[in-house]
């Protein structure tokens, strides 16, 4: 951020960002779309540009998912380490991405591989952030069975994150697919609980049940709105709170 930038006002000081690995293809049907990350890198670069600490989770499935393996007849463990070594692949892309920007960054592993990542150590992660570098955490919680979600929950708690953005390719958490169904409804804030049981599809339900139990906020938004990111956090932007129900602000129809 240059000397003469003037800091949007916002009520974060740090957030965790987490995004599908898909999020990254692009219109590819696999694999990375360098325009893409780029694209994202400048969401990311807006954001840290208001005196936000971001930290940020990545999904594998764009080169691998760890379910569809085992559903292959792949022994689950396996299939699940080879998830968590793609999420590490796409932390990397994001990572010189946002180098290239000049912003300085930690990709950080669940993992050990001291060549091209750091493994977790909370307190200097922390450290990271208060030196106002993005932090990506790779290779999930390091332990199979658990999906990215809870990776990212489970981090932005241990960072003393104020809120997950979850960035999706819809502006919010409907009642049903708004891209089949015209009359789907969008949640302006749903609790924990109604999210679990009417299986809204926010995040897996481990992620859930620990957000809600560190009072943690989950906003889901479209990533693929320009400028999506940057603008809630100044708080304008279409989108949906996940939080315990007690500043619920109702909710409305798809136009």
């Amino acid at each position: 951020m240059s000397d003469t930038e003037v800091k949007t006002p916002t009520s974060y000081d740090r957030v965790m960002l987490k995004i599908s690995g898909e999020a990254l293809m692009g219109d590819q049907g696999y694999g990375l779309h360098p325009p893409t990350i780029a694209r994202i890198a400048d969401e990311v670069e807006s954001v840290q540009n208001m005196g936000v600490e971001v930290c940020m989770v990545i999904g594998g499935g764009n080169i691998f998912r760890g379910l569809q393996g085992s559903a292959q007849g792949m022994e689950r463990t396996t299939a699940d380490y080879m998830g968590m070594l793609a999420t590490v692949m796409n932390a990397l892309a994001m990572q010189s991405a946002l180098e290239a920007k000049g912003i300085h960054t930690r990709v950080i592993s669940a993992i050990r591989m001291d060549e091209v990542a750091e493994p977790y150590i909370r307190r200097r992660a922390v450290r990271h952030l208060e030196k106002k570098r993005v932090i990506i955490f790779a290779a999930g919680t390091g332990n199979p069975y658990f999906t990215t979600d809870t990776a990212a929950t489970l981090r932005a708690s241990e960072m003393n994150c104020q809120a997950i953005f979850k960035g999706t390719k819809v502006d919010g958490v409907y009642d049903k697919d708004p891209n089949k169904f015209a009359d789907a409804l969008r949640y302006d804030e749903v609790t924990y609980d109604e999210a679990l049981q009417k299986n809204l599809g926010v995040m897996d339900a481990s992620a859930i049940a620990l957000a809600r139990d560190n009072k943690l906020p989950i906003i889901v938004f479209s990533l693929d709105e320009p400028g999506g990111f940057r603008g809630i956090l100044s708080g304008e932007g279409t989108y949906t709170r996940v939080t315990d129900g007690r500043t619920r602000q109702g909710r409305e129809v798809k136009s």
